[in-house]
């Protein structure tokens, strides 16, 4: 039994997350008006669950017979996990007001997507990871369609639950594929035998298979579809999440299955991740420069981000890689990024789905100047200008690729992000250097501003001192 509760400790800050969730769920069906008690209470669970990840951080073990990751990596991602789920609530919350949307089921789905993500960093069996991955999803759908007198929502939340039932069957063929040619689902166990299991062409074709469900859930080309309807229809706080947590837990758990191929040298995996990535890259920006919604914009910009996640992922061949190391830390910094974009338009966002266009935007500097130079600071860094932490992570991503010889990937990620100025910067150009269809200045949200200041201040402060982030990625590489 004592083993039993030191197991129970170590895996404490899902628990404590997975937990607030049902007592939110009660909660709400105790008393009629509850979506207040239930949005403190959401925030409480994320400040005690990141209290206990701080605590067994330094364990760096596994529990529940090697099931489960504790500590070290795993706690690294529950700290960014709890960071998106609290920045999201903080965030939704004057928005659901807004749209006549505040229900208290809103927040407990959020808890859940969180835990589901935690579970994907922490895995160390593919059934834990297909679990996390499930249980995020499900979340995400529900999500996606909150909305239910908007038929946009409706759209987006039927788009992403068809395209994403297939992505799981790809998951699941694959799991059991990797399962038949190495005889466990455990990733330990796996690395253990992967030289010998690494021969049989059925571990090659579950691989592929587990990148094609993955590939879906970053949306890397050509799986990216459904992305630009879903972010456009879902409640923009939850694309917002979608967007960071959502491509976030599956790098997470990428990172933990395809550094076992990548670093013994399948060549031909390598290969297909760096052809994602490339496809990735060159696709979103094509597109993305097309688009006069913000929301697209930055659905298709989210496209592009996995491609250059995706080029870290490609170079991670070297036991202490840049392109690891540089995932993570882009992984933190795109989280704030995103995160605060969304939070400027979920909080400038009217009835109606106004001010959603690039036109809607003009001379926002004339009549919230505070708001145009947060959201300029959120585009320059997507766009990879210094001193933001979007260049840092760049600058990672790519020297992996140069250090790994793919210098071609590396070039093109260069050409890419010069192609993503214009659409990042035009709208800056029409909040600073367009007149104003009007001239009443702008309301804002106090809570989302703190949240929005607070996500500008860690993107500067990220790419001023990018060794805060950097020396703990070193620890787990």
């Amino acid at each position: 039994m004592d083993f039993q509760y030191r197991e129970l400790w170590e895996v404490s800050p899902i628990l404590t997350v997975a937990g607030t969730a049902l007592i939110g769920l009660v909660v709400k069906a105790t008393f009629h008006r509850a979506e207040r008690i239930v949005y403190f209470l959401s925030l409480i669970g994320i400040l005690t669950s990141a209290w206990f990840a701080l605590e067994v951080s330094a364990e760096m073990k596994t529990a529940f017979s090697d099931m489960i990751l504790v500590g070290g990596y795993a706690s690294f991602f529950e700290m960014l996990f709890l960071l998106i789920g609290f920045l999201t609530i903080v965030l939704a919350e004057p928005y659901l007001q807004k749209m006549h949307l505040h229900h208290a089921e809103f927040y407990v789905l959020v808890l859940f997507a969180v835990t589901g993500m935690m579970l994907m960093g922490s895995a160390a069996d593919l059934i834990v990871m297909f679990l996390g991955l499930e249980l995020m999803s499900v979340s995400f759908y529900v999500l996606a369609g909150i909305w239910r007198t908007n038929v946009r929502s409706n759209e987006a939340a039927l788009k992403y639950f068809l395209l994403g039932a297939f992505a799981t069957g790809f998951l699941l063929y694959g799991i059991a594929l990797v399962y038949g040619a190495a005889r466990s689902t455990n990733l330990i166990r796996i690395v253990m035998i992967f030289p010998i299991a690494v021969m049989n062409p059925w571990m090659i074709a579950g691989l592929g298979l587990l990148l094609v469900g993955f590939a879906f859930k970053v949306a890397a080309v050509p799986f990216h579809m459904w992305v630009p309807d879903v972010y456009e229809g879902s409640p923009t706080p939850v694309a917002g999440l979608m967007s960071t947590g959502g491509k976030a837990a599956a790098f997470a758990a990428m990172i933990l299955l395809f550094r076992i191929p990548i670093s013994g040298g399948v060549e031909r995996l390598i290969q297909v991740i760096a052809v994602l990535a490339a496809a990735s890259m060159v696709v979103g920006n094509i597109f993305g420069l097309a688009q006069t919604n913000l929301k697209r914009m930055l659905a298709y910009s989210s496209i592009t981000h996995a491609g250059y996640m995706l080029v870290g992922l490609a170079s991670a061949r070297p036991a202490e890689s840049l392109g690891l190391q540089g995932i993570l830390f882009y992984l933190v910094s795109y989280a704030l990024t995103n995160l605060g974009a969304f939070g400027v338009i979920a909080m400038l966002e009217r009835e109606g789905e106004k001010n959603l266009t690039y036109q809607d935007y003009a001379g926002l500097a004339a009549r919230n100047p505070v708001t145009a130079a947060l959201l300029s600071i959120f585009l320059f860094s997507l766009t990879g200008i210094p001193p933001f932490s979007g260049f840092i992570g760049k600058y990672y991503l790519f020297a992996g690729a140069v250090e790994s010889h793919q210098t071609w990937l590396a070039i093109l990620g260069v050409v890419a992000s010069l192609l993503s100025a214009y659409y990042y910067l035009r709208v800056v150009v029409y909040m600073y250097f367009k007149e104003p269809a009007e001239t009443e200045p702008i309301g804002t949200s106090k809570r989302m501003m703190g949240a929005i200041i607070f996500a500008a201040a860690g993107v500067l402060f990220l790419g001023l001192f990018p060794s805060f982030v950097l020396d703990i990625t070193r620890l787990f590489f």
